[in-house]
Formats: structure tokens, sequence, C-alpha cells
């Protein structure tokens, strides 16, 4: 059986050759880099199956390792554990959404490193299982031509981001990456006013893209993407997509047609901010959701009023007092950020 590659990246001689030791007798195979420059010349040449690196390094420190494996095709879907002191713990968050995996915070015991490896590992081969479930989704999109092995294959190549609630994927007037795949959870799309008010443009859930204007526009994403739950997102690179693209037109028209759909929501949106009244704006927002939750039965949702003002066009007193008053009706059942649906044919009699 051929054994699992794991690189560490640590100026620290006696930190390194540690975890090296611990690794080896472990039963992996362990290559050693100094300093990030170094490591990534290890990445690129031995391709391992694991990455561990500090963060504070001479040259190229552990942000810039990262950037530079992202860029590699070959390396950008090896996981990756960043190895950080206390006092930097705060930085995680840009770590993470520069796309590390996890973080270990020195000093740390060898049970501690050796849970963090295999837990790592575990969910890369679970990625596998949410890569098929979404192939069975994407064949609809180059069905009957050759595209369909081409994306496949892009797909599967592709690292599973796990995003946290609450952080940034994208900011407004970033450089287009490519379009991403939500695989599980939810991810809102926002644009801010001047006054500094949020305003909803898209919700996303399972199967479903976002980003595609910015990628067939080519310019600066237009809007901030922000993960609503815990969430894992499948990145499609600019450049692969457009060779992609160019092509198999079958597979261009289809993401077209996934725009239009799109737009022809935004505009049903602005018709019910200009013409419709709050109840009917709210009854269409959680049924909006429901479909969201692809579920059978009784559903039941998570959600902030600040979102759901977002998402209605209206003030979160506004939709304090609307959410209260289908309560009293029966309608939905509320406890905090929690609305359970009810009586969906009721919601469906409002909306319409």
């Amino acid at each position: 059986m051929k054994k699992i590659r794991i690189l560490v990246i640590e100026d620290n001689d006696d930190i390194r050759e540690s975890i090296a030791e611990i690794l080896v007798l472990a039963g992996y195979e362990v290559f050693e880099a100094g300093d990030g420059k170094a490591g990534v010349e290890l990445a690129n040449a031995n391709l391992p199956d694991l990455i561990l690196c500090d963060i504070m390094m001479p040259e190229l420190d552990g942000y810039g390792v990262l950037y530079l494996l992202n860029k590699n095709p070959q390396t950008t879907a090896t996981p990756f554990i960043f190895l950080t002191a206390k006092a930097e713990r705060m930085d995680m968050r840009k770590g993470m959404e520069m796309g590390a995996d996890d973080y270990l915070v020195k000093p740390f015991d060898d049970v501690e490193l050796l849970n963090a490896i295999e837990s790592r590992l575990n969910k890369r081969d679970k990625q596998e299982q949410f890569y098929s479930k979404s192939i069975a989704q994407l064949t609809t999109l180059a069905a009957g031509n050759a595209g369909i092995k081409e994306l496949d294959k892009m797909i599967l190549e592709r690292k599973v981001r796990s995003i946290r609630k609450k952080q940034i994927i994208y900011y407004e007037g970033d450089t287009v990456s490519g379009i991403y795949l939500v695989l599980s959870g939810k991810v809102k799309t926002i644009r801010l006013s001047e006054d500094g008010r949020e305003l909803l443009t898209g919700m996303y859930g399972p199967d479903e893209y976002f980003g595609i204007p910015a990628l067939l526009l080519n310019e600066p994403y237009a809007e901030t993407a922000e993960a609503l739950e815990d969430t894992t997102v499948c990145l499609l690179p600019k450049e692969m997509l457009e060779e992609l693209l160019n092509r198999y037109p079958d597979v261009a028209r289809q993401f077209i047609h996934i725009l239009s759909n799109n737009l022809l929501d935004k505009e049903e949106q602005l018709l019910q901010l200009a013409y419709h009244s709050v109840r009917k704006r709210m009854s269409e927002v959680l049924i909006r959701l429901c479909k969201l939750e692809k579920q059978e039965g009784q559903i039941s949702l998570r959600i902030s009023r600040d979102n759901l003002a977002a998402m209605a066009g209206m003030a979160t007193e506004t939709v304090s007092r609307i959410l209260s008053d289908f309560k009293d009706e029966g309608i939905i059942d509320r406890k905090g950020s929690q609305i359970g649906i009810l009586d969906h044919a009721r919601l469906q009699q409002m909306k319409n």
C-alpha cells in the first residue's frame, strides 16, 4: 500500500524535526522544508497528500506559500494545515479565506497533530461523495457532447472549500477568479448602498452556481458573497472554464441559461419591491427560502431578521412585526432565528 506523503514547512529546526519524527513513527512519508520558497519547490516536485506549513517564515511566509500552491492546478486541491503561534490566532481568518483547511496552534502535542491530519485526510476522501452527487446534476450542462467529460474532470480535480458561517468568499471589486458551485449549505450575495445598507441580490443552495456574470463579462465581482451557514463550495477557475466554454458551445449556452433564469428572478423581486404589500413580500421570501431547502413536508428555516429584511426590502422592525402576525395566525412557528413553516398553503395563497 502506498504511503501517505506529508510535507512539513517550518523554519524552526527543532519544531520541524520533532513533527517529522512523529509522522514517520505514525507511518507517513515525510518531506521537510526550512522556508516557504523551498516548501513550494518540494510541493511542486513531490505532490504530497497533505501540507503542514508555518505562517511566519523568512523570504516567503505561509500565506505566500498557500497563494502559490493555489495557483498550481496540481497542488490546489492538496489539504493545507497552518501551524500558528497563539499570538497569530486572530490572523487565521485570512488564511481560511485564502483556502486553508485547518490550523494548529503551537505548542501542540502528538495526539493533536495526528488527529488534525487524520481528520483532514478523511474529509478529503469524503469530498468524492460531494463530487459524485454534484456531477449527477452537472450532466445536464453538456449532455450529448464531449464537454461533459472535460467538465467532470475539472470538477473532480478541484478542491472543496469549507466555508464557515458569515465567512466572506469574495468581496465586491475582487478580480474574478472563476465561478463557484455550492455543494452544501447556503451562500448569499449582497451589495451595499452609499449609506451602508445591505441589499441582498441572490441566495444559492446545493448544486447552484454563483459568480457567473463576472466571468462572462470578464469584470471584477459586482457583489460580495458570504456564507449564510457552514457551507462547502467548489471553485471552477476562470482560465479552465474559458477554455471549456470556447471548445464546447453547448456548455456556454447552459451557463447563459442559468444566468438568464437568475435575471428573471431578480426582475420578479424588483416588481415585488415596487408593487406588493409587505405581507405578500414576506410570504414570497419565505416560499423562496423553502425552495432552497429542497425538502418535502414541514420545513424549518434558520435565517436572521437582517437577512430577511435585505431579501424583502424592508426594515427589520417591519420583519419582526410581520413574523409575529404570521405566528399568531398559525402560519409559522418562530424561535429566535429558527422559523418553522406550519401552513405552506396559506403562504402560497398570500403570494398569489
